[in-house]
């Protein structure tokens, strides 16, 4: 952590290590240290193949398993590797769950509909009543699929949507949600679980782990839902389709090279622009 905070302080304030590491009260031996710790390459590489072919074993039956085949290590190196091989994610499925994604580390999604993300987002009325927000984009494209307004959405309203979507553009590989308790119905997992869809879970208390969604949230709440008084649902849902259409097609998207995310998912996919899905 330190190191990466004398990093942190050269870039941003532009000064050389030995001032960074005067102000933070850091030695400029520790900091250029590097560990000649065996990286333990090939005890790695057995761990992850135990871990995946044994997606319900915890550190101490993998490390069990392991001394069986004549690896000599102790717990407490097998607990590290697990940990930082990032074993302990997603460890097991959840009971009656079909479609969830358990072990798996995730891949950059390389082309349209390889991985899309949703999640809920809430406001209220003028009056005082509340509302929900359902958003769906490409973590590809960073295209917005949806966003659906509804004063209480289920998971049965989740599957409309995503059934809207999918048949305008086929269906994703992956979808990742978090624990919401709409995400984890019944109606959306035996939906994922037929249309051969897999569901990535965020852990609890980790945002980042869908950091797309969380960042188009955050733009949808800025440079829309914070700037218009909204008298009723019909009202919120004109205006947030209107704000979705100047998302994909004119706003400027950083990540994409400063294109719009239609601009960019035309010449790999030529999907259509999307239209509401109201319902």
């Amino acid at each position: 952590m330190q190191r990466f905070l004398v990093r942190e302080v050269q870039v941003a304030y532009r000064v050389a290590e030995r001032r960074a590491c005067r102000v933070l009260g850091f030695s400029r031996t520790t900091n250029r240290y590097r560990s000649r710790r065996n990286p333990r390459a090939e005890l790695r590489v057995r761990l992850r193949d135990l871990a995946a072919s044994r997606v319900q074993f915890g550190y101490p039956r993998l490390w069990v398993l392991l001394r069986r085949e004549g690896w000599i290590v102790n717990k407490k190196l097998v607990y590290r590797l697990y940990c930082e091989e990032g074993l302990g994610i997603r460890r097991r499925k959840p009971r009656r769950r079909k479609s969830v994604q358990v072990r798996e580390a995730r891949s950059i999604a390389q082309r349209a509909n390889d991985s899309w993300s949703m999640d809920f987002v809430s406001d209220q009325l003028v009056g005082g009543q509340r509302f929900r927000l359902l958003t769906l984009v490409d973590n590809h494209s960073r295209e917005s699929l949806a966003i659906e307004v509804g004063q209480r959405l289920t998971g049965d309203d989740v599957v409309r949507v995503l059934e809207g979507v999918a048949s305008l553009r086929g269906k994703p590989q992956t979808i990742r949600v978090d624990n919401g308790p709409e995400f984890i119905s019944r109606s959306l997992d035996l939906w994922a679980y037929f249309n051969g869809v897999k569901l990535d879970f965020s852990r609890p208390g980790k945002p980042t782990d869908n950091a797309f969604i969380e960042s188009f949230n955050g733009r949808l709440r800025v440079e829309c839902l914070n700037q218009h008084w909204f008298l009723s649902l019909d009202e919120a849902r004109a205006v947030t389709e209107a704000w979705r259409d100047d998302y994909n097609r004119v706003r400027p998207h950083g990540a994409l090279g400063n294109r719009t995310p239609s601009e960019f998912a035309r010449p790999v996919d030529g999907h259509a622009h999307l239209p509401a899905l109201h319902g």
